[in-house]
């Protein structure tokens, strides 16, 4: 009989051991796997209604594209059991899955409103009173330049170490998801000159970056909890997340008509379909193509006169 729980853990132990999946993507795999036994205890692993029924509960209550991760590491699972003749038949594939997930622009921050945030950071650091709050005012700005000049993850600045950054070359070793390296540059000199001064200015001496009071490695949420903070300061129009950053550099290098295989590889990311959310137009340079090209534009018309002569 299959002992689904015992292959559910030992598909865990394949994806940390052979995959090198990070320890939050398998954190999520093993809240989705709990979650499908939680609803399949009463039912068949093998039938494809009860599994059917199972996706479409997941569609109705779930954002699509939480819904989209949680069926793939599913049908993950069950292609691992297959492949290890653990299961005869792997019933997803009797399995149509229809569902498409609606393509969402993504969410950039005004540049005007990081340069209010930026501009806010760095005031805190001038007003400090102790050496501490020096400290944290720079690391906090040092946060804030990385994420907007370099498009990273907030995953990946907080797994940064002192050994992974070459402050004379100005770049970055990054280690993204599924453990795959990328080098990024540091366009400028003075964030290189500003890291450097938070190394020599640090109270605890650890091989993290950006650390917290006690010297240990600061955490997504405190930089979340900084923007938070920074944002309400400064009256930021929208909630202002760090991956917004990541959005933000790669659209309004988009904008500046970079080659979107070079924002690719910015990005880090494997395929370039994942890259291609990026090239919506944004409404300034829409409007400003329309006015430059349009053939209406050209046309003589007595629009003037018209207007004028009502007001």
């Amino acid at each position: 009989m299959l002992d689904i729980k015992k292959e559910q853990e030992k598909f865990i132990e394949r994806c940390k051991n052979l995959k090198g999946l990070s320890d939050l993507t398998i954190k999520a795999y093993r809240i989705d796997l709990n979650q499908f036994s939680h609803f399949m205890r009463d039912r068949n692993y093998l039938n494809k209604n009860d599994i059917s029924e199972y996706l479409s509960m997941l569609y109705r209550n779930y954002k699509p594209k939480s819904a989209k991760r949680k069926t793939a590491c599913i049908k993950t699972f069950y292609k691992y059991m297959e492949t290890e003749e653990i299961i005869v038949n792997n019933p997803f594939h009797k399995i149509t899955i229809k569902h498409k997930e609606p393509l969402m622009l993504p969410r950039t921050i005004p540049l005007s409103c990081i340069h209010n945030i930026l501009r806010y950071a760095y005031e805190k650091y001038q007003t400090a009173q102790t050496m501490y709050q020096k400290e944290a005012a720079l690391r906090n700005i040092i946060t804030i330049e990385l994420l907007f000049s370099t498009g990273m993850r907030v995953s990946e600045v907080t797994q940064l170490n002192i050994q992974n950054i070459d402050l004379d070359e100005g770049t970055i070793h990054i280690m993204g998801k599924g453990n795959k390296e990328r080098i990024m540059c540091i366009s400028d000199k003075k964030i290189c000159d500003m890291i450097h001064l938070y190394l020599v200015m640090r109270i605890k001496t650890r091989p993290y970056l950006l650390v917290n009071k006690l010297g240990n490695r600061l955490s997504q949420q405190s930089i979340r909890n900084m923007l938070n903070e920074y944002a309400e300061a400064t009256r930021a129009p929208m909630h202002i997340t760090p991956h917004m950053f990541r959005h933000t550099f790669a659209t309004e290098l988009h904008n500046e008509d970079i080659d979107i295989r070079y924002i690719q590889q910015f990005l880090g990311h494997s395929s370039i379909t994942t890259t291609q959310i990026y090239t919506h137009i944004s409404t300034g340079k829409a409007k400003a193509i329309l006015k430059a090209k349009h053939p209406r534009n050209k046309m003589l018309l007595p629009i003037s006169e018209i207007l004028t002569s009502n007001l």
